[in-house]
């Protein structure tokens, strides 16, 4: 058997994936929040920004060929960290058939024992947003085009912005967990202080996890209206 394919088929050579992929959604969540930021600017500046998004490569792309491109691309890298995350899971299982009669959490995170449910929430939440404020399927007032308006509308709605911030929070139990065994899995030291790298990753979890309830909530509030 190849030397790659071997390494492939390995729990380590799984978890690396896992965690190349889990970049690659890592960069697009903080992108994505950085540039909902915008709402706090007003209709004219996230419209605008909408506009460019769809317009982005143009005349060598057509209209929303970049969105396109990157939505596939996040695609890949949601199927592959899905099916990595089932691999290292079900090669777990095999390695230990029975169960433990008690099962030791002392040194467990909230985040880690819930990883499993939180991926599932997580990927509810995305099909939702998609037809929410995307599609516009499941919008009563949807307006192509207009994302400010739809992003307002949608949140008015007590039930919506409910979700989302359950959604968010799962969110960002799952960053701070993959980040700490991203870190793990690559081999990512500092010398002797490793300290550094749960601190990124609660400060990168909490940027994305606030950034993004700031959202519904200031709607709620009235504060962006």
């Amino acid at each position: 058997m190849p030397g790659s394919l071997k390494f492939h088929q390995s729990a380590l050579g799984k978890k690396v994936i896992m965690a190349a992929s889990g970049i690659v959604l890592f960069g697009f969540v903080l992108v994505h929040m950085l540039g909902n930021l915008k709402l706090y600017q007003g209709a004219e500046k996230l419209n605008t920004y909408a506009e460019w998004l769809r317009e982005m490569g143009a005349p060598l792309l057509p209209h929303n060929g970049a969105i396109w491109l990157m939505r596939v691309g996040l695609l890949v890298a949601v199927l592959v960290h899905v099916v990595s995350a089932y691999q290292v899971t079900r090669l777990s299982q095999r390695a230990r058939p029975l169960n433990y009669k008690a099962r030791q959490t002392l040194q467990a995170t909230y985040a880690s024992r819930t990883m499993r449910w939180g991926g599932v929430i997580i990927l509810l939440f995305v099909i939702y947003h998609l037809a929410h404020l995307t599609w516009g399927s499941v919008h009563p007032a949807f307006i192509p085009g207009d994302v400010y308006s739809n992003v307002v509308a949608g949140f008015r709605v007590w039930w919506v912005s409910a979700f989302y911030v359950v959604a968010q929070m799962a969110l960002g139990f799952h960053l701070y967990h993959g980040l700490w065994s991203m870190f793990q899995t690559l081999g990512v030291t500092a010398g002797d202080d490793r300290d550094w790298r749960r601190k990124f990753a609660v400060a990168f979890a909490l940027l994305i996890t606030l950034g993004n309830l700031s959202f519904p909530i200031a709607v709620l509030t009235g504060f962006v209206s």
